[in-house]
Order: C-alpha cells, then sequence, then structure tokens
C-alpha cells in the first residue's frame, strides 16, 4: 500500500503529509514549495517573518504582513501545489495575518499556540480558504468546534492533533510531557471519536492529523492505523537543503545527542523542547535580560519580567547567530543525521512506510 492521500475540503494531498509552519525564519517560501512540489502540503510559519524587512524594529507589524505576502508569492511562483501558513493565536497581529494571507489567496491556515475562538470569520467565510486549528486536547477540540458553530456558523476544515512530542511550544503542563495519560496516541483516539459525533451530526468530514514526534514513514503507518487522516511533521524537514534556517541551525540537529533534547521555560509561560546549548544554560543562570521590546509580538508578553526575548533569540538562531539564541526541535531530532533534500527526503519516507506495513 502507497501514502494514501488526504483530502481536506476540497483539497487534495496526493501525500499525508503536512510539513509543520515552523515560525521565525525557519520554514518560509524554499522548503513549503519544496514540500508542495513533492506533494505534500507546505506551511509557511508566519510569527516573526518580516525580520528581512527594513523597518522591522520600528514598524513590526506592517513589515510582517509586507514580508508574508511576499513569501506566499514567492512561493507560488514555486509551486502549483498546497501551500499554507501557520499563524499563532498568541501573536499580536494574529489576526491582521490571517487577512492578509486571505487576501494572497493561500490555500490553508493553521492555527495553534492558543485556542483559536477569535477569529476573523467574515473574511475567513467569503474567502473559502481551508481553516485548521491546532489542539492538544479533545477538550479544546470540542470547545473550537462548539464555539465557531455558534458564533460564526463555521466549522474547522481539519483538526491538527498535537502531542507533547513536538518541538517548540507544547500546550502542556511540565509535569504532563512525559506522562502516558498524555501522549499522542492517547489524545488522538480521543479526539477522533469526538470528532466522528460533530461529523455524523453536521455531514461534514473533519479529518484529524497527528502532530508531535512523528519522525519516520513507519509513525505514519502506526498513526494512520490509529485513526488519523494524516500527519503534521516539522523537525525532519529543519535537516533538508531547502529549509530556509542556516545551515548553523541545520547543524544543530545534525550534531545533536538525545541528552541535548530539553524541556525549558518560554517566556511565553508554556513549556517548549529545544536543543541545549549554552544560551539556554545562561538563561537557567539567570542571564539574559532583555533591555526593551521593539515588537509586543505576543498578547501576554511582559518584555519587563521575562528572562530573555523569545523573538530576537529566534531570529538570532535562524540566522546562525547561536550565542544568542537557540534552536526549537521536536524530540526525535537526535535521530537526524544528514542534510538532504526534500525529495530524498519524501523518498525516504515513502520506502519506511512502505517498510513499516511488512514489519506489522
Amino acid at each position: 500500500m502507497k501514502l494514501p492521500v488526504l483530502k481536506i475540503g476540497n483539497l487534495i494531498s496526493k501525500l499525508p503529509i503536512i510539513q509543520g509552519g515552523m515560525s521565525v525564519g525557519i520554514s518560509l517560501s524554499s522548503l513549503a514549495s519544496a514540500v508542495a512540489n513533492e506533494g505534500g502540503i507546505g506551511v509557511i510559519g508566519a510569527a516573526g517573518i518580516g525580520m528581512f524587512e527594513d523597518d522591522f524594529d520600528t514598524n513590526y507589524r506592517q513589515a510582517n504582513i509586507r514580508a508574508l505576502r511576499k513569501e506566499i508569492r514567492k512561493a507560488r511562483k514555486l509551486s502549483d501545489g498546497i501551500i499554507g501558513v501557520n499563524i499563532m493565536v498568541a501573536l499580536s497581529d494574529f489576526s491582521e495575518l490571517i487577512k492578509a494571507s486571505i487576501e494572497e489567496h493561500i490555500d490553508i491556515i493553521f492555527m495553534g499556540a492558543g485556542l483559536a475562538l477569535d477569529i476573523p470569520a467574515k473574511e475567513i467565510k467569503e474567502s473559502g480558504v481551508k481553516i485548521v486549528p491546532i489542539v492538544s486536547s479533545k477538550r479544546a477540540a470540542s470547545l473550537i468546534i462548539k464555539y465557531w458553530k455558534k458564533h460564526y456558523g463555521i466549522l474547522p476544515d481539519a483538526i491538527v492533533v498535537e502531542g507533547p512530542k513536538a518541538g517548540g511550544h507544547l500546550g502542556f503542563k511540565k509535569e504532563q510531557i512525559f506522562d502516558p495519560d498524555y501522549s499522542l496516541e492517547k489524545i488522538l483516539k480521543e479526539v477522533v471519536k469526538e470528532i466522528n459525533v460533530y461529523e455524523k451530526k453536521y455531514g461534514k468530514k473533519i479529518p484529524v492529523i497527528a502532530a508531535g514526534g512523528i519522525y519516520s514513514g513507519g509513525d505514519i503507518y502506526k498513526f494512520l492505523k490509529l485513526g488519523a487522516d494524516g500527519v503534521q511533521m516539522a523537525t525532519r524537514f529543519v535537516a533538508t537543503k531547502e529549509c530556509d534556517a542556516s545551515e548553523e541551525f541545520k547543524k544543530m540537529y545534525v550534531n545533536c545527542k538525545k541528552e541535548d533534547i530539553t524541556i525549558i521555560d518560554s517566556p511565553v509561560g508554556l513549556p517548549g523542547r529545544a536543543i541545549k546549548n549554552k544560551f539556554i544554560e545562561d538563561v537557567e543562570k539567570g542571564g539574559k535580560k532583555p533591555i526593551k521590546c521593539s515588537w509586543k509580538c505576543l498578547k501576554t508578553c511582559d518584555f519587563k519580567k521575562v528572562p530573555y526575548c523569545i523573538a530576537k533569540a529566534l531570529t538570532n538562531a535562524k540566522l546562525g547567530f547561536l550565542k544568542e539564541g537557540f534552536a526549537f526541535a521536536g524530540e526525535n531530532a537526535y535521530k537526524v543525521k544528514e542534510i538532504i533534500t526534500v525529495k530524498e527526503l519524501i523518498n525516504r519516507i515513502k520506502k519506511e512506510f512502505s517498510d513499516a506495513q511488512f514489519a506489522f
């Protein structure tokens, strides 16, 4: 059996693979278009996307919108496949970025890092763009569906269920991250069962996408067997030639060991998974206090209280200045051994998927 297609409304992805939207410059038009060209869904990470605009420090919101438009247009020139954007709910310019994406005729908008309740529903409904919230529990999925149906008269076009093995910010308390009761396998089954109820009630298919720690074709096979319609993968796409991160950033993945993958306390108030380095060690010792905030990029951030500016740290990391930043990464980042093309990666995943069928 080959990898099946993934249908999200009238969009048909040749592969059931969504490349996770890694923000602050890690997944832009280069990576997203390369994935789309191979039959997956390529995703541009919107947070901090305006870092290369001349007025980023002084005109943060407009710089981000301008840069997002540029990246979507670049991706469209490079691919006629399915292109999406990932827009964090926690961003202060969340609604503005959604509206700009719609105006650029994006295919899908993924909404994570918070409950996507307050959304620009009028623009979404008129555009026909596919909207996909990212959740970490059955409760969150149900809450979003009920709220959207009651207040906007719409339903999600799909749901991404992200487990605690993901990279970056996690929707779990620290004590839940390694608790089997909060494993992706368990949460996925609960969400699939819950979504089936709403599908029958409203007569609409709502695909469920498994995410968080999915690394191989074997993992894809397992989660499709557990009821997922597709998967979202991010970590493994970092170590590709088309990834928009610096070579120094990619080498952090290639060179890290299992014990280097650590859980940090993020200034946004959530735990996060990253690759340990001197910057993180300095922060844990109480260093790296921010002096000012140029952006107010996150709704909940109080720069006077946080230990460091995460936007600046992640921007530095993207650019390769890892003494002044760090790399987010999934639990399986230590398995990365080389930097290859997206085409090579997809071919390996296909073979792993095929091999897994004979192993079960």
